[in-house]
């Protein structure tokens, strides 16, 4: 009967843990300031959430939501998941970071919420001092073709990707960005050659991407040679120039190339 009652658990619990594809987020240590303890639950995937406790009476004062996560629902969700990963104060601002390495500082008086991101003015200086950043990236940055809409966003490393990604036999450049009004995340592909930029993702859906790659945490550039030798196994398509590989880890990726009159997504995972 035991054995009976255990397969039948098994059973039960087998799809929970086939579905669940990211590890359990991490406990954050709780911070101490002026007689409050701020504390970071951690247990809503789709908000991280702040909470204030009165330490001498252990009552919760109040609670504010940081950020939210969009949820795209073609993929996982939980892999979209994105929650706190460290706590910390200073001069009266609570310092919240999160596992994707964005930072937000909250004013502990007014409770006001400002997320802390270089803008493409101090991009500019930081290009400035990177002598193997590409001429176009500095171009592109100093002749505001991005300034105007986009921030260049550094919470992937490398910020910056470049290849022959159009077939032309220029270099190319692809940098993430974050659009201003809406904070969404995507690609700005410079073109070697006329320094024109297209923008995907961040407010610009492209695919199962969506318009916010938000979700993403790695890419890296997929040669033409590499597609043309894996072409025959994989289903890999003809690519005209080089690709970008863009990824969720433990999820889903995805190759963004050019067609010969625009850039399109072509999925390989879920």
């Amino acid at each position: 009967m035991t054995r009976v009652v255990l397969m039948v658990y098994a059973a039960a619990l087998l799809p929970c843990l086939a579905s669940a594809k990211r590890t359990a987020p991490a406990i954050v240590a709780p911070v101490i300031h002026e007689g409050i303890r701020y504390v970071a639950p951690n247990d809503d995937g789709r908000r991280a959430l702040i909470e204030a406790w009165d330490v001498q009476t252990n009552k919760k004062l109040w609670e504010l939501t940081v950020f939210t996560n969009r949820i795209d629902p073609t993929l996982e969700e939980d892999v979209q998941w994105v929650f706190i990963k460290a706590l910390s104060v200073e001069d009266g601002v609570l310092l919240v970071t999160s596992e994707n390495a964005r930072k937000y500082q909250i004013d502990l008086k007014t409770k006001a919420i400002k997320e802390s991101e270089p803008r493409l003015s101090q991009a500019s200086q930081a290009v400035g001092q990177h002598h193997d950043i590409p001429e176009a990236l500095k171009r592109a940055i100093a002749n505001g073709f991005l300034a105007k809409d986009y921030d260049v966003s550094f919470h992937v490393n490398p910020f910056y990707l470049h290849g022959d990604f159009n077939g032309d036999g220029k270099i190319d450049i692809a940098v993430l960005v974050r659009q201003h009004s809406t904070g969404k995340i995507g690609i700005a592909i410079v073109r070697g050659a006329t320094n024109k930029v297209t923008i995907l993702g961040a407010g610009t859906a492209i695919g199962n991407g969506g318009d916010d790659f938000e979700w993403m945490d790695s890419w890296h550039v997929y040669s033409k040679e590499r597609a043309r030798h894996a072409a025959g196994e994989t289903g890999i398509p003809h690519l005209r120039g080089d690709a970008l590989l863009v990824s969720k880890s433990e999820a889903a990726s995805a190759l963004i190339y050019w067609n010969g009159k625009r850039y399109v997504w072509f999925q390989q995972g879920d």
